[in-house]
C-alpha cells in the first residue's frame, strides 16, 4: 500500500516516475548518436571507464626494438580524425576504403626503412618482410611485432576476409592472406596510403 500527497493520483505519479527515469535514457541515446556522427570525442574517462590499454613495442626509425610499453588506445572522434588526416587518406583508415592498385607510393617501394601508422606513428611494417606480390599494394609477410597490427574478419562486399588495423588507434591498413611466402605463409596486402616510411640509415 502507497501513500500519495493529497492530489496526486498513482497514475499520475507513475508517469512523473516514468518521465524522469526516461531522461537520462534519451541523453544516453543522444551521445551514441552524436559520436557516430562523429561530433564528440569518445573519451572513457567521460563514461567513467578506465581507458583500454594496449600493448606496444616501441621501435628505433633504425628498426631497432627499443621497450615494451602499455598505452591508452588512441581514441578520437570521426570529426577529429578530418582534421588531421587529407580526405583521401581518412577515408582509406577511418573508413575501410581501398587505393586502387598500382597507384599507392609504397608498392613499388624497395629502399630500406620502417613502415609506422600515418595516423599514430605506432611501428608496424619493415623492408626486412617487404615482397613484390604482384597485387600492385605494398605487402609484407609479417608485422614488425605481433601486438603492432590486430585482425578481425571482414564480411564486407560479399566477401570473407581478415581486415588489419593498428593495434593502436584502430586504423584500417589492409587485409591479411594465406597466400605469403615463407617462413610465415602471410601476405600482408596495406594501403600505401595508411603507411609512413621512415628511410633507413
Amino acid at each position: 500500500m502507497f501513500d500519495y500527497p493529497i492530489g496526486h493520483s498513482a497514475a499520475g505519479s507513475n508517469r512523473r516516475v516514468f518521465l524522469l527515469a526516461a531522461i537520462p535514457a534519451a541523453a544516453g541515446v543522444a551521445v551514441v548518436l552524436l559520436r557516430r556522427k562523429g561530433q564528440m570525442p569518445q573519451v572513457a574517462s567521460a563514461a567513467g571507464l578506465k581507458p583500454q590499454l594496449v600493448r606496444l613495442v616501441r621501435f628505433g626509425d633504425d628498426g631497432k626494438r627499443l621497450q615494451e610499453v602499455r598505452v591508452p588506445k588512441l581514441v578520437r572522434s570521426e570529426t577529429e580524425w578530418r582534421q588531421r588526416l587529407p580526405p583521401g587518406v581518412f577515408q582509406i583508415t577511418r573508413r575501410a576504403d581501398t587505393e586502387m592498385a598500382y597507384t599507392g607510393a609504397y608498392w613499388n617501394q624497395h629502399e630500406p626503412g620502417l613502415y609506422r601508422c600515418v595516423c599514430c606513428d605506432n611501428a608496424l611494417f619493415s623492408s626486412a618482410t617487404k615482397f613484390d606480390s604482384g597485387t600492385g599494394w605494398p605487402s609484407f609477410w609479417a608485422p614488425l611485432d605481433p601486438q603492432s597490427v590486430a585482425v578481425h574478419r571482414d564480411t564486407s562486399h560479399g566477401m570473407v576476409r581478415d581486415e588489419v588495423v593498428c593495434s593502436h588507434c584502430d586504423a584500417h591498413l589492409g587485409h591479411v592472406f594465406p597466400d605469403g611466402p615463407k617462413p610465415s605463409g602471410a601476405r600482408f596486402c596495406m594501403n600505401s596510403a595508411a603507411l609512413k616510411l621512415t628511410p633507413g640509415k
